[in-house]
């Protein structure tokens, strides 16, 4: 359902609209929603449903971050040890805040590389890498694996940096900067992808590209965890 085909179009609460839907008995609510923290507020409130976050302003993503583990693994095998680059617009990206806390959490050494306006201010509990930096050819060097993010438009209100033109110039992951990566590192581009500007279109669907397994196994992997918290909805644990 979206929110323009419910009572929140009517001026219904988030609560309610959540309250609504635990009355009718369902036993799982996946939200995502444009302001962070909503998820975390439908579970603190809701006793008898399961709410999973699919997705939740520029706060996280954990479903999206558990399909690229999943993914990275099936070529890399254990994580630990592994450089993972995550390379754009890493201050709206709610996906980049999920992959470096999954990532770290399995070993991982993650670097994070972008135009400085848009890298994190600071190191957060939640972990922000091992290293932020704003050059992308020293940042690939040596690495596994590399994950370039979508630039959100649509969440940027300033000049966060010159021109399209340069970001492709400075950021876009390309050939030339995987052949500064380990042989054989792969792609990856939690998606949507916009083609040409983040990452070259021969890149975008070469041998190194996992993007397409990405969606792929994205269908599994909420398919999957949707069952699981259902299961133990219905069985109380």
């Amino acid at each position: 359902m979206t929110a323009t085909a419910s009572s929140v179009e009517k001026g219904e609460s988030l609560l309610n609209t959540g309250l609504t839907l635990q009355a009718m008995g369902v036993d799982t609510i996946v939200i995502r929603h444009p302001h962070s923290g909503a998820p975390h507020f439908l579970a603190r409130n809701l006793t008898d449903v399961a709410v999973i976050n699919a997705g939740d302003g520029t706060h996280a993503h954990p479903t999206q971050a558990l399909l690229d583990l999943y993914t990275a693994q099936s070529h890399l095998g254990d994580l630990a040890g592994r450089r993972i680059v995550i390379v754009g617009d890493v201050l709206h990206s709610r996906v980049a805040r999920s992959a470096v806390w999954g990532f770290a959490r399995l070993g991982a050494e993650v670097v994070l590389s972008g135009p400085a306006t848009l890298m994190p201010e600071a190191f957060t509990p939640m972990g922000w890498g091992d290293r932020v930096g704003s050059d992308l050819d020293l940042a690939v060097r040596g690495a596994d694996l590399v994950m370039a993010l979508r630039l959100q438009s649509e969440r940027q209100h300033g000049g966060f940096f010159p021109s399209l033109r340069e970001y492709v110039r400075r950021w876009q992951v390309n050939e030339a900067r995987m052949g500064l990566a380990k042989s054989g590192a792969l792609l990856m581009h939690p998606g949507p992808m916009n083609e040409g500007v983040e990452v070259s279109t021969s890149l975008a669907h070469g041998d190194r590209s996992l993007i397409e397994q990405q969606v792929t196994n994205g269908v599994a992997v909420r398919m999957a965890l949707l069952y699981q918290v259902a299961s133990s909805a219905n069985t109380g644990t």
